[in-house]
């Protein structure tokens, strides 16, 4: 069981987490026709809709009620409802998630009130859903916020009775905000090769993976999962349900459905990946197709070819708590050692994580363990490039943001290909970080200091 130790220093110096609401944000992008609206500050939207566009390398659907100083101390329930009426007239989203900020939380506004309000002004607007997410930036992470609009969205979307018909090869899958638009697609070919037909919710491969669309631009989402499709989810024959982070939603559609789910804390390496493969089979009633089980011995042999680069590798890792717990057990089950474990927000699970402790801190809590344990590769966002440099450590690149590296969104994580190619980048990236040891010679072998002096070499 890893320790949890809690920050003690009076503020972050070098931020890890991103806010509550753009993990909200993030998963009404993943809706079809949608547009997200933050009921704060335009400059604290501004900020988020940067973010996502350094990440995607994509324009990105994001409003705000553009909050100010007289509409903060005097009420700022005109400013919503002129907001969904604007949106409405002019962009005609299928849905808009509402989205309270620090800035609205700190003034106590009373949001469903607020819809109401909107919904009696323009009674000819009854046909866009409008979900309501309280998602101060105060509290939690992107993670966090991703699964508070994912609960909201089930909430508002999905009837509360379950239905009289049954669609024998539908399956639901929940996924949390560690996934990738690319984890998104390998998902989606895997359970296809069962003959199944994925109901993903929500559906960033197919809204954020980087395409064009034939009219060129479009104000709202360019895909994702279509209103009409999550409305049909109580008809699925199962629900798979990938990332601990959104277990109170996978309960909350558990108990309006009465469908079975199975759930995953992640799709790396070759036990998650085989007992999703089990699922899958179980659920399809059918024998592992042959491709599939070709993945799986490709993942097996570069095991054997890596585990020279990567055992006993000195690995710190920085995240939120659903991705941190699923490479870190990922990294540990392939013979590295996790030297430093820092999580952006507090999660029970953390207590799992291979390492002795999990610090809830920022990416300066990060750099101090790697430098004082000794670590030969961090793994955290782009924000850990210059750490990297300071340090002289390989980097792994995961999470979010990551705008320092074309084409992050689409590589993908999870299942026996994805782990794949996530084994050969880390021995990769292993093995030219210690080509770069000096003096050239086995890292398992450096000398004594004496030694480096009498060569004029300085030791490392």
């Amino acid at each position: 069981m890893a320790e949890i130790v809690l920050p003690t220093k009076a503020l972050t110096v070098n931020p890890l987490k991103a806010s509550q609401p753009i993990g909200a944000a993030l998963a009404f992008l993943g809706l079809a026709g949608t547009m997200p609206l933050e009921h704060g500050a335009r400059g604290c939207t501004a900020f988020n809709k940067l973010f996502f566009m350094r990440h995607f390398h994509e324009p990105i659907a994001l409003q705000t009620t553009a909050m100010d100083q007289v509409t903060t101390v005097l009420g700022a329930d005109d400013n919503v409802v002129d907001a969904l009426a604007t949106i409405c007239d002019k962009n005609h989203p299928s849905v808009i998630g509402l989205i309270t900020t620090g800035l609205s939380e700190a003034q106590g506004a009373d949001v469903p009130r607020t819809i109401a309000n909107f919904r009696a002004a323009f009674p000819h607007h009854d046909d866009v859903a409008v979900i309501p997410v309280s998602a101060s930036d105060t509290r939690g992470c992107l993670e966090t916020g991703f699964a508070l609009a994912l609960d909201a969205i089930i909430a508002a979307l999905i009837p509360a009775t379950p239905a009289t018909v049954t669609r024998p090869r539908q399956v639901n899958v929940l996924v949390s905000a560690m996934l990738t638009p690319g984890d998104i697609d390998a998902i989606r070919t895997w359970i296809g090769a069962f003959g199944l037909t994925p109901i993903i919710l929500p559906d960033i491969g197919d809204s954020l993976d980087g395409h064009l669309i034939p009219a060129g631009f479009s104000t709202l989402t360019y895909g994702g999962t279509p209103r009409a499709a999550i409305a049909t989810m109580a008809e699925s024959v199962a629900t798979l349900v990938i990332g601990r982070s959104i277990e109170p939603a996978a309960d909350r559609l558990r108990h309006r459905t009465g469908i079975p789910d199975w759930r995953f804390p992640g799709l790396m390496g070759l036990e998650s990946c085989d007992r999703f493969t089990q699922a899958l089979a179980e659920i399809a009633g059918c024998p592992i197709p042959a491709a599939i089980e070709r993945g799986r011995g490709r993942l097996q042999d570069a095991l054997v070819d890596c585990q020279f680069q990567i055992g006993g590798a000195r690995i710190a890792v920085a995240a939120d708590a659903d991705l941190l717990a699923t490479i870190t057990g990922f990294l540990g089950g392939i013979g590295a050692e996790i030297v430093g474990a820092v999580a952006s927000a507090r999660a029970g699970f953390l207590a799992a994580v291979p390492s002795d402790t999990v610090v809830i801190g920022d990416l300066e809590d990060l750099e101090w363990l790697a430098r004082d344990r000794g670590a030969d590769m961090i793994v955290t966002n782009s924000h850990g490039a210059p750490i990297a440099d300071r340090l002289g450590t390989a980097l792994l690149r995961a999470g979010f943001p990551i705008y320092d590296c074309y084409g992050a969104y689409a590589r993908a994580w999870v299942g026996y290909d994805g782990s794949r190619r996530i084994v050969f980048d880390i021995a990769n990236s292993l093995s030219a970080h210690y080509r770069e040891i000096r003096p050239y010679r086995s890292r398992y072998w450096q000398g004594t200091p004496r030694d480096e002096e009498l060569r004029g070499c300085t030791p490392c």
